[in-house]
């Protein structure tokens, strides 16, 4: 509605103008329509490139939003993975923790428990050695005086005599001086325990080291042997303390050495644990502004389709208005050319009158114009112009006939002229638009290769990586569990050995305590019916007490070093089981790791595929429109400069014979005029 509009106000100031205008007026709004589909022909050519840009930056942004979110969501499905295998890593970690502390917990309470039954021990010990210190040095006086009286002899030796036992011989010397009451009463309790343990193992009779028998020789030899005993056993007791004292400082060192490891592999998992939660909280963190950028692409990409889909319908609904205005116009020029030919002939005819013969001036003056400008621009074409115009001027027509046919020569070589501007500024147009696109797009590409080939190459180094963790991961669970397996053969052969051997040694011990208790019984009966080997069997029965102390302290040992043993293997087995299912965790998020990013390295490689086939083609297509706009012997500002010149001397030409028209023309509106006042009169 608007172009007809605008037709019926042109056609309208045309026909108020034409008495002003040389033109034909019908010509004038015909010009003008022409004028107006240009005008919407170059509306459509500029809104088709920008629907062009817009479509192509739709269809950029779409790729690229859509390798982001493909990308996005890879670095969630890696991150989550993270995630869940540190928080395995943990949850072994805390396991491992709360065995080492209940193990550290274990030793110490041992360790405490050991070291007070050894102050225990030790004091017992050290009031047991000073007691016997005592004893032994009372008896070694005692003796001392004995010897000094029976050497002396007299009144002492008289009443020493006269003791019955060694306990009026110790009366005696108390009565005398010669011996202190507490050295008395020490020596008295001393031979009073002697005399219960030999009853307790003769069953009968009296103590025979107590037995005097008015024998001064038999009281010394008494006392000597209480010292002899008391100094076996003082001998026994420091031999116990030493054995005791080592047998703690060895434990005591076990269990300290148990406690110093075990704290070094708690700090050790106390920093792997803050480590791993440390990894934990950055995946956590990476997670969430990952999933959050993927959310914002997912809506970016929804957003960009909306719009994209709403400017392309924009874009139609122009085209089609713009095509609707088109041929409303082309049906009026088309309505105005069929139907008014024959009333502008009428109306019109009468700047067709004869011309003077100033035209021929005219036609020559433009011959002439257009002949010094084809050898100015050197142009064939306007040589073969000036060569037409020429033989134009001498037909066999009228002046009038002649001056219309140079002047539409003219005008057709303008018009011929222009139309080579305008599809060479399209051609320049198109060259430049497609070069630059073509050059975009070029680089877009090369540089997609390069970030999908620099993505892969990173994602396949740390696949390798990984594999080759997972390799050393297994290699060391494979030694693992060989020496688990060698670690197991190794404990059931000392079990096997340690059965065998404590059956020996309680066998062995049974044996001797057997034998010891057959001597013992036999020896200590007062109805033999021979002279029995007394003194022999009592270092025999001496010997077999030897022989069961020892096999009882080797059986003690076994047994401690078979306990110990067992306590060490299972300790570590633990051990080995924890770090078999850290490395069996580590190698399964590992394996699952390379494996998702051997997938994500082949998606990328068939990415890299598509788009380096894409970078092909634009290369191919970038040779062939170089090779159309680039290969040019003038340059496009050349040729512009030259047609402007040529069109400019054409117009030039075309004014002289235009002058020369207006001045027909008032001359045929005179003689018009003449003649219409004689056909009056």
């Amino acid at each position: 509605m608007q172009a007809v509009s605008a037709l019926v106000l042109m056609v309208g100031i045309c026909l108020s103008g034409a008495n002003a205008s040389s033109m034909d007026p019908i010509q004038k709004v015909l010009e003008m329509i022409s004028d107006l589909e240009g005008k919407i022909v170059g509306e459509g050519h500029d809104a088709q490139k920008v629907y062009d840009e817009f479509s192509e930056f739709c269809e950029d942004r779409s790729r690229e939003l859509g390798f982001e979110i493909k990308t996005g969501k890879a670095e969630v499905n890696d991150l989550t993975a993270a995630i869940e295998k540190e928080t395995a890593t943990q949850e072994s970690l805390n396991a491992k923790i709360e065995e080492l502390s209940g193990a550290i917990a274990t030793d110490e309470a041992d360790l405490k428990a050991a070291t007070a039954i050894r102050k225990k021990e030790q004091a017992v010990f050290e009031a047991e050695e000073k007691e016997l210190v005592d004893v032994l040095n009372t008896l070694e006086r005692a003796t001392g005086i004995l010897e000094k009286e029976l050497a002396k002899g007299g009144a002492s030796m008289m009443q020493l005599t006269s003791a019955n036992n060694v306990v009026q011989a110790l009366a005696v010397m108390v009565q005398a001086t010669s011996l202190s009451s507490a050295d008395a009463s020490k020596l008295s309790a001393l031979l009073q325990s002697s005399q219960q343990a030999e009853d307790a193992s003769e069953d009968a009779g009296a103590p025979a080291a107590a037995v005097y028998n008015s024998a001064s020789g038999g009281i010394i030899q008494t006392l000597q042997d209480l010292y002899d005993k008391g100094e076996a056993q003082l001998e026994e007791s420091r031999k116990t303390e030493t054995q005791s004292t080592q047998a703690y400082q060895m434990l005591k060192q076990s269990l300290e050495d148990s406690i110093k490891y075990a704290n070094k592999d708690m700090d050790k998992a106390k920093k792997a644990l803050a480590t791993s939660a440390e990894a934990q909280a950055t995946a956590e963190g990476d997670l969430e502004v990952t999933e959050k950028d993927l959310k914002e692409d997912i809506a970016a990409l929804a957003t960009l389709h909306e719009d994209c889909m709403r400017g392309a319908e924009d874009f139609e609904s122009e085209t089609k208005s713009r095509g609707e205005e088109l041929k409303a116009l082309a049906t009026a020029k088309k309505v105005i050319v069929e139907t008014t030919s024959g009333a502008a002939d009428q109306s019109y005819s009468f700047v067709q009158v004869s011309m003077s013969s100033g035209a021929d001036l005219a036609n020559f003056e433009a011959v002439r114009f257009v002949r010094d400008l084809a050898q100015k621009q050197k142009s064939t074409a306007l040589t073969q112009l000036a060569s037409r115009l020429v033989s134009a001027m001498h037909g066999s027509q009228s002046q009038t006939a002649i001056f219309d046919k140079v002047k539409g020569l003219i005008s057709a070589m303008i018009e011929k002229l222009n139309q080579e501007a305008e599809a060479d500024a399209t051609e320049k147009a198109y060259c430049d638009k497609e070069m630059a696109e073509t050059e975009e797009k070029k680089a877009d590409k090369e540089a997609a290769i390069e970030k999908l080939s620099t993505q892969i190459d990173s994602q396949t180094a740390k696949s390798a990586k990984l594999k080759e963790e997972v390799a050393t991961l297994q290699k060391e669970l494979a030694a693992l569990a060989r020496a688990q397996a060698e670690m197991d053969k190794l404990r059931s052969e000392e079990k096997e050995a340690f059965d065998v051997n404590s059956a020996e040694m309680e066998k062995g011990v049974k044996g001797v305590k057997l034998a010891l208790k057959v001597l013992n019984e036999y020896y200590a009966k007062e109805d033999k019916s021979h002279s029995s080997a007394d003194g022999a069997s009592t270092g025999i029965i001496g010997l077999l007490e030897v022989c069961e102390s020892d096999f009882s302290k080797g059986l003690a040992e076994m047994v401690a070093a078979e306990e110990s043993a067992v306590s060490e293997y299972k300790k570590t087995t633990k051990e080995n089981e924890i770090t078999k299912a850290t490395k069996d965790q580590d190698v399964k998020y590992k394996t699952k790791e390379f494996k998702g990013l051997d997938k994500a390295t082949a998606e990328a490689t068939a990415d890299r595929a598509g788009v380096q086939e894409e970078l092909d083609a634009v290369n191919e297509y970038y040779a062939g429109i170089k090779e159309r706009c680039i290969a040019k012997a003038e340059t496009y500002e050349e040729r512009v400069k030259r047609r402007t010149a040529e069109i400019s001397g054409l117009k030039e030409a075309l004014s002289i014979l235009e002058g020369e028209a207006v001045l027909l023309q008032r001359t045929a509106k005179h003689t018009l005029r003449g003649a219409q006042i004689r056909a009056h009169a």
